[in-house]
């Protein structure tokens, strides 16, 4: 309850405007990500040559506006990005989840046994780590059919290891605690213990981490479209909108700049909220620990 009031009162004292607006893009981005693909009728494989590399604000021949422009084959880029939108939502969210999850049981896993099962796991850990995870990331969809799932489980598992290292080292100080020892000492079950002294002290420091990570997550999703090995060609993606663009930057300048921008928002604008989590709650997070 303690914990729940204290991420309420995060955004609502003392923001400045920048973080206020950053706060604001984020919903927009998220409503965007859920409701837009509804509210608007585009077929992502549909062509119009007749309003092909139309500039932004043109008024189409059905009498709606690209906001946007359109692209090579007359697709509305607005309605792109707005589609492309659920597509990061999706995948920056699942991704983030069940990197969450699986970086959680093993980190706790490693703080809880100790000795020689520890060093392995975070042995493995920092192997992983060692590599650049957008690296790691093309090398895996370079040999999986482009999907949707394919993607996610793709980038969850280039980010699993960050959060298993601090689920680790957050496991290893709360043993240290009395009330911890107080319940292996009374005998409690393993999952009692885990449930109920070690899981609350590491889910405000998730999410604070999960922050940084959904936009990195974002990113990188956005990059493997750029190269063609993310999503397939009839779902639209920020990176494969920009990477159809790169070829008619001298008279369509649109087409890659307008997307690149809203990524560029959102991505800043989760790095501010992130931020703000981090400010506001990581007092009462060292505290706990």
């Amino acid at each position: 309850m303690a914990a729940t009031k204290s991420i309420a009162r995060t955004f609502g004292n003392g923001l400045a405007f920048t973080e206020m607006l950053a706060i604001g893009f984020v919903m927009l981005f998220f409503l965007a990500g859920l409701c837009g693909p509804y509210l608007i009728d585009f077929n992502p494989v549909a062509t119009d040559t007749a309003a092909r590399l139309k500039p932004p604000m043109t008024q189409l021949a059905d009498g709606s506006i690209a906001w946007f422009g359109t692209d090579a084959v007359g697709r509305d880029v607005a309605k792109q990005v707005l589609y492309g939108a659920r597509v990061s939502l999706l995948v920056g969210f699942t991704a983030a989840a069940l990197a969450a999850a699986f970086g959680v049981i093993v980190g706790v896993w490693a703080g809880w046994a100790g000795g020689r099962t520890e060093q392995a796991l975070m042995r493995f850990v920092d192997i992983q780590l060692a590599f650049p995870s957008i690296l790691i990331a093309v090398f895996l969809a370079a040999f999986i059919q482009p999907s949707l799932l394919s993607v996610i489980l793709i980038l969850a598992v280039t980010r699993w290891a960050v959060v298993a290292r601090v689920a680790r080292a957050i496991t290893a100080r709360a043993l240290t605690k009395s009330y911890v020892e107080a319940a292996i000492i009374s005998g409690e079950s393993t999952w009692r213990i885990v449930r109920d002294c070690i899981l609350p002290n590491i889910w405000i420091p998730l999410l604070i981490l999960m922050s940084a990570e959904l936009s990195l997550i974002i990113l990188a999703e956005a990059s493997l479209g750029f190269l063609g090995l993310g999503t397939p060609v009839d779902v639209p993606s920020w990176g494969r909108i920009i990477s159809s663009g790169r070829n008619h930057l001298a008279n369509a300048w649109w087409i890659a700049t307008m997307p690149g921008l809203v990524i560029v928002v959102v991505v800043v604008s989760i790095g501010v909220t992130g931020e703000v989590l981090r400010r506001r709650l990581g007092k009462g997070v060292s505290a706990a620990l």
